[in-house]
């Protein structure tokens, strides 16, 4: 059947069209498919997946399998199998079959490769073909030749070749279906054949005809390829040729725009165009070839794949020319209409071909390290191309990490040269259409351009040292970084040989703008270069910063005064600063050990400011004058803190005065000035005092910091941005200028129209229009004004609204100001927070941190209030982060409190209060988790220290009746006070379960309870006291469920004694029976949720009652759980449950099993009966079959009708009407056990209906089983007070009697609940008459009235459901249930009795 199945499956892929039209393949081809195995038919299924990998593996598994078969029929399948498969209907499957038929022919070099091309033209007969199928049949016959070619043995074969190139030249005729398919595929094959073949090939593929040649892109290529392999036979076949003549220009012009057009989607470069160049190199004529084919033709009108070709074939190039042949490339129109590309394509729809340059200016710098001079000439040609003076490429341009060192010193050079002495004839500058529309001869002069030009080169400079290694270009990293600081802040006054840089003389003066750029260039190039001194110290020269070295270079120029003057002369008390500055440096250096991270940390400080006091002199030089005296006072501390406080007992200490230098820093944009103050901190964090902290701290003030804004004043590079604005890219100035006017007019007309109406601007215009008379009253209704009063009033109106438009423009730039105000405070905050990260972290024992709680959180509470923009949300990020993970999560924190602890509480009160207050749980969380943390503190403070004792008397040998227990040792030897903190977090919880909308929540106390299990204790009883009374249902349900949680806690379990325990176990259990009174009566959700949790709850307390076997009276909870059961049921089976309860319902049940009284099967089956009766209209009669699953379908194949009579029959029919016999053992077996289950139980039978019909007594049973089950009987019945079990017992309740304890003491686990606890003799002497009943089933004397009236409405006697032959068994298995529900002494024989009693004399 399979091997059938393959066969109609492959048929039609191996049939060619013809044969299919004739009626399939030939019988003796069926009779030989039949024979092959469904394996091997699978592979050519494979072949055509879309998956690669399946494909392959197909076709390596086919070549297996032929090479172990390579005579069989398989082969010539195979062939047959893939040739068909060529002209499949599917695109996708006819590559995969060329692929693998390849594969074939070059693994069987036997099978001659004319066969199969011929079977090839056969199988898809051009001539033939019915015109519907021409299209796969001629990609069929273009495959076959590339499988034929990618084999490798065409060029091999002379004859199949030849046949091959005359079918291409067929194909090539459709032209609307392969288009240049065929042409290509003979260029591909004729570049592998070797030369002895081109005499016999070269004629049948090239006519001696310059017209044909140059006709199309391949025939010119097949040209070009002979004119390389065979030029002597090419010569012979055509004459001379002259390919790159003037008469041929447009010709050569048009067949490159076609192969242009051609590889439009693939984005390559045509090979026909490479090969163009590579003659024109060959017979000298490249810059004939460049100017007049692809400058003057190509680029000559604008077609963008033929600019792309140019750019590509200008890229392609470049290792094949010479520096002379470079520099003509590279200054010509080609690259000037590259670099008008790159600024005009910035829009993300348009493609960019600068990525693709990059790559081919990479591979040549690569390629040609040995060859700097050409490196050099490339790398200067395409930072030359410029627009109005701002070159194209990117400052930060990749391609440099290729240069050789010769040739990057070189490019240096050469950038530093165009800086001082802008050559701009040099230079290949452009302007865009629109720029040439928009051109203003007063903003767009030459030194627009040579600042454009100078702002370039200097961030040019920059990147190339941020891309360098310092170990290999360190002198030229110092010649940069001394020509930035020297441009910055140094002028030339005489040219020195001792400074190199003052023989450098600018041939355009240097404006103020252009300075600034240089310094804020300067100031990047030092981050960079601290970085670097970070990361390999040991690779700069002594290991002195960078830093160091340029205040070195600094020094040298400011003493050589008559060769050097600054930008911004120093006074003599400036002078002065920076002397001692170098003082203080070489002090530092001098140093100890000890102290050499300090030192360090100051030195970096220093020189940083040192290096600023050129860039702003004044505030520079104080920040000097304090930084030195601070490290003065900082290192020497220890000796002279005395004498200081005796001499000036006013002067503020030091780190109070670097903490505001600090802070000072840090109010300015810089990366490097934030590392420096942090480090700086970082070492003097473990000095600070209170006032110190709180100047960070009224930074951090949200309410201070927006009314005191002059304590900081926040610096920013507006004049940068400025620059930035007005150095825009090309992009905005392609713009329209009209379209920009027009919509500069709708937003501000929209703006106006959106703000409110001024009142004082109505006024105004109303006068003006009275004056004019243009509002005119009753009594001047005819009159009209005249011209020279419409023109007066259109003047007063212009006025008007003019200067109303300047009243809004003021606005608007007042709101963005203080927008601006508002950001830059925003940032100066998240900067100073690394100074409260650097605190907590270096710093957790510090007293001062707890300061720093209600800061924080003030911060965190405000930015959860405004987070909407992102400086808000990094702000609220950083902050929390602080918090959480470095301040309350840390291992570390203050041991030493002091005099402190009434203030930490008092903190503490403080912080539980805001938190009750809040309006959101998630800002409530933090507060209380602060609160939390200052518990840690004052309980954690001397615990270390006191422990000890104990843990040693303990060692002693103190008894452990005597040992207080952990929790109270911690607790007396910690400074926390219960009598403080108990009513702090009581008014917490009384708030969380009284209040409708308290932000507190449940996992917030859980982690309180869990941290300090003795306030758990103390609290414990107003949660117990909100369960029940007056309160809400749902603060009911949370009380419930906090219990829930809690109690199970083991660190709360250790502050209780046993009994004391076992009376809060009780007086929970009351709370709890009351609300269960209530249970089922709920009517809304909170009062059901307030149901579930007491059901939850009630678990817990019988999960530790079993557990920790604790005695309990659990018979009014039974008591009260069975009156609500009929209730519940009757409410489920009238579907008057809300959302809910049937997990209610659930957990109800959980509570009844751990009593002893597991939910009746029937019962779930009734339920589902309800439900599918009241959601179904079909009859409960019969089913339709579609209605049921397939495996009920199978169960009741035997005795539809008999089980479905069953089913339909009520509940109320009784036990006493005898009912047709029942097919199959386990089904009676099964009604059985329910029967007996119920009857011994307590429940009352009559609730489901397969328990009705059956009688209480088991069936017959073989002598072995009833052997077995008076065993089990008579083992059950010794246990004292246990209630006797029926032999038909479930599995479920032999595991319950089975974990019964030995003792006869009731009440100690639940399992006990079927027998009340501590029970009177008569109350026994009851319950045996009652179990002596014959048949009856023994009921707990609390059962309520409805379960007697249950068991007495149970029939005596009576066969249900058993057939009329079983009556003499079944009176013998009454007797024996009869005698097994008697007293367990009844069961015991007489010898055992005697034995017992002598082993009870026997023992003292």
């Amino acid at each position: 059947m399979v091997a059938v199945e393959m066969e109609k499956r492959d048929g039609a892929a191996a049939m060619s069209p013809g044969e299919a039209a004739k009626g399939g393949a030939r019988p003796v081809d069926r009779q030989g498919l039949l024979q092959h195995s469904r394996e091997f038919l699978d592979f050519f299924w494979d072949i055509a997946k879309p998956q690669q990998e399946t494909r392959l593996e197909a076709t390596e598994k086919l070549l297996e399998y032929l090479r172990a078969r390579p005579e069989g029929s398989e082969m010539k399948y195979a062939q047959k199998r893939l040739i068909a498969g060529l002209g499949m209907g599917r695109e996708t499957a006819r590559p995969c079959y060329s692929l693998a038929l390849a594969q074939l022919l070059q693994s069987f070099e036997d099978i001659p490769l004319c066969s199969i091309l011929q079977q090839i033209q056969e199988k898809h007969d051009l001539q033939t073909v019915k015109k519907v199928m021409r299209r796969p049949a001629l990609f069929a016959n273009l495959f076959g030749v590339l499988a034929l070619f990618q084999s490798g043995r065409l060029v091999k074969d002379s004859e199949a070749l030849m046949k091959s190139v005359k079918l291409l030249q067929v194909l090539a005729q459709y032209y609307n279906h392969l288009q240049e398919q065929p042409q290509k595929a003979l260029v591909d094959i004729l570049s592998e054949v070797p030369e002895a073949m081109w005499q016999e090939v070269l004629p049948k593929v090239l006519k001696p005809d310059l017209n044909s040649i140059l006709g199309s892109p391949e025939h010119l290529e097949i040209f070009l390829l002979a004119q390389q392999k065979v030029p002597m036979q090419l010569e012979k076949l055509m004459g001379s040729v002259n390919l790159l003549s003037d008469e041929n220009i447009p010709r050569l012009v048009t067949v490159l725009k076609t192969a242009a057009n051609s590889v439009k989607k693939e984005r390559k470069l045509p090979a026909v165009a490479l090969d163009l160049l590579r003659l024109a190199l060959r017979e000298d004529k490249f810059p004939w070839f460049w100017n007049e084919i692809v400058e003057q033709g190509l680029m000559k009108k604008q077609f963008w794949p033929a600019s792309y070709l140019c750019f590509r074939l200008l890229g392609a190039s470049l290792p094949m020319l010479s520096k002379e042949q470079l520099q003509l490339v590279m200054r010509g129109d080609t690259i000037r209409h590259y670099g008008e590309h790159v600024v005009t394509a910035k829009y993300p729809s348009q493609f960019k071909f600068a990525p693709e340059m990059n790559e081919y200016v990479g591979s040549f710098l690569e390629g040609c390290r040995d060859d700097p001079e050409r490196q050099l000439a490339v790398v200067v040609a395409f930072s030359s191309i410029t627009n109005q003076g701002l070159p194209v490429v990117p400052t930060f341009w990749r391609v440099v990490r290729f240069l050789s060192a010769p040739a990057l010193k070189g490019y240096v050079a050469w950038l530093q040269d165009m800086f001082l002495q802008p050559n701009l004839d040099s230079l290949v500058d452009f302007s865009t259409d629109n720029q040439k529309k928009a051109q203003d001869a007063s903003i767009h002069g030459p030194e627009r351009a040579v600042f454009r030009l100078r702002k370039w080169i200097i961030f040019r400079l920059v990147s190339i040292v941020d891309s360098l290694h310092l170990e290999k270009e360190e002198a030229l990293i110092e010649e940069v970084a001394r020509f930035c600081f020297f441009h910055s802040f140094f002028e030339t006054k005489k040219p020195t040989s001792q400074i190199p840089e003052t023989g450098q003389r600018f041939s355009f003066p240097v404006e103020g703008r252009a300075r600034e750029v240089v310094s804020n260039a300067f100031f990047s190039l030092l981050q960079t270069l601290s970085t670097h001194f970070k990361q390999a110290p040991e690779q700069t020269q002594g290991k002195h910063p960078w830093t160091y070295r340029l205040v070195q270079f600094a020094d040298m120029l400011l003493n050589h005064s008559r060769n050097v003057s600054p930008l911004t002369p120093f006074t003599t008390q400036q002078r002065q600063a920076w002397t001692r500055m170098l003082q203080t440096l070489e002090e530092l250096e001098a140093c100890s050990s000890e102290a050499k991270a300090k030192a360090t940390a100051f030195q970096h400080l220093l020189l940083l400011v040192g290096i600023h006091l050129f860039k702003s002199p004044t505030e520079s030089c104080d920040l000097l004058g304090d930084i030195q005296t601070c490290i003065k006072k900082s290192l020497g501390e220890k000796t002279r803190r005395t004498r200081s406080k005796a001499a000036k007992p006013q002067e503020p200490p030091w780190v109070e005065v670097l903490v505001e230098i600090l802070l000072a820093l840090l109010a300015q944009p810089s990366h490097l000035i934030r590392q420096v103050a942090r480090t700086v901190f970082n070492q003097v964090c473990a000095h600070l005092t209170p006032r110190a902290l709180q100047l960070i701290l009224d930074v951090l003030n949200p309410e201070q910091s927006e009314d005191e804004d002059d304590n900081v004043v926040v610096t920013d590079d507006s004049e940068k941005q400025l620059e930035n604005e007005e150095d825009k890219s090309s992009e905005s100035e392609d713009k329209n200028s009209e379209s920009e006017d027009e919509s500069e007019e709708e937003e501000s007309d929209e703006e106006d129209r959106d703000g409110d109406v001024d009142p004082g601007f109505r006024e105004q215009l109303m006068a003006v229009l009275q004056a004019g008379k243009a509002l005119g009253g009753v009594d001047d209704d005819d009159e009209e004004l005249g011209d020279e009063a419409m023109m007066a009033l259109d003047e007063n109106l212009a006025s008007l609204f003019a200067e109303q438009k300047l009243r809004i423009q003021a606005r608007r730039d007042e709101k963005n100001k203080l927008q601006k105000e508002k950001a830059l405070r925003r940032d100066f905050q998240i900067r100073v927070l690394d100074l409260i990260e650097v605190l907590v972290t270096k710093q957790p024992e510090n007293p001062l941190v707890l300061q720093l709680l209600e800061p924080l959180l003030n911060i965190i509470r405000r930015s959860m209030r405004t987070s909407s923009t992102k400086q808000e949300q990094d702000l609220l990020h950083k902050t929390a982060r602080i918090f959480t993970h470095h301040l309350c999560r840390s291992r570390h924190y203050c041991r030493d409190v002091g005099n402190c602890v009434e203030t930490v509480s008092t903190q503490v009160e403080r912080l539980v209060q805001q938190a009750a207050h809040q309006a959101d749980s998630s800002v409530a969380l933090y507060y209380f988790n602060a609160s939390l943390y200052l518990l840690r503190v004052l309980k954690g403070n001397a615990a270390d220290r006191s422990i000890r004792k104990p843990q040693k008397k303990e060692k002693a040998g103190t008894s452990a009746s005597t040992k207080p227990k952990g929790p109270e040792v911690a607790q007396t030897a910690s400074c926390l006070d219960l009598n403080l903190v108990t009513p702090i977090y009581s008014s917490a919880l009384s708030s969380f379960l009284t209040k409708r909308n308290s932000p507190l929540t449940i996992p917030m106390f859980l982690s309180l309870f869990s941290r300090h299990p003795m306030l758990c204790k103390s609290l414990l009883p107003l949660v117990i006291q909100h369960v029940t009374g007056q309160t809400q249902p749902r603060h009911q349900a949370q009380a419930c469920l906090l219990l829930q949680k809690v109690l199970p806690m083991r660190e709360l379990r250790l502050c209780f004694e046993d009994p004391e325990w076992e009376q809060l176990t009780c007086q929970i259990l009351a709370k709890v029976t009351e609300n269960l009174r209530a249970l089922g009566e709920a009517q809304t959700k909170s009062e059901q949720l307030k149901d579930r949790s007491s059901l939850e709850l009630l678990n817990t307390l019988f999960r530790i009652i079993n557990h920790e076997k604790l005695t309990v009276d659990l018979t009014v909870v039974r008591g009260v759980l069975q009156g609500k059961q009929q209730y519940l049921q009757h409410r489920v089976r009238q579907k008057e449950q809300v959302a809910g309860s049937s997990r209610l319902y659930d957990i109800y049940w959980q509570a009844m099993r751990v009593l002893g009284i597991p939910r009746p099967k029937s019962e779930k089956k009734d339920a589902k009966e309800v439900l599918s009766a009241t959601q179904s209209p079909v009859s409960m009669k019969r089913k339709k079959k579609g209605f049921l699953p397939e495996t009920k379908k199978r169960k009741k194949r035997k005795s539809e009708g008999t089980t479905q009579e069953e089913e339909a029959k009520p509940a109320a029919t009784g036990g006493d009407q005898p009912q047709p016999p029942s097919t199959g053992k386990k089904r009676k077996r099964k009604k059985a056990k329910v029967a007996a289950q119920a009857q011994v139980e307590g429940t009352p039978a009559a609730k489901s209906p397969a328990t009705e019909s059956l009688s209480p007594e088991p069936p017959a049973k073989t002598p072995k089983l009833r052997k077995r089950n008076r065993k089990r009987n008579r083992k059950l019945s010794q246990v004292n007070g246990a209630t006797p079990v029926s032999p038909m017992e479930p599995v479920v309740e032999k595991q319950y009697q089975k974990e019964l304890p030995p003792k006869g003491v009731s009440g100690k686990s639940p399992q006990l609940a079927l027998q009340p606890p501590a029970k009177t003799p008569k109350l026994q002497k009851s319950n045996q008459k009652l179990s002596q009943v014959n048949g009856a089933t023994p009921v707990s004397p609390t059962e309520p009235a409805t379960e007697k009236q249950y068991q007495e409405e149970l029939p005596q006697k009576g066969v249900s459901g058993k057939s009329p032959q079983s009556a003499l068994p079944r009176k013998k298995a009454r007797l024996r249930l009869s005698l097994a529900n008697r007293s367990p002494s009844l069961l015991q024989s007489g010898a055992k009795k005697k034995k017992a009693q002598l082993r009870k004399a026997t023992k003292p």
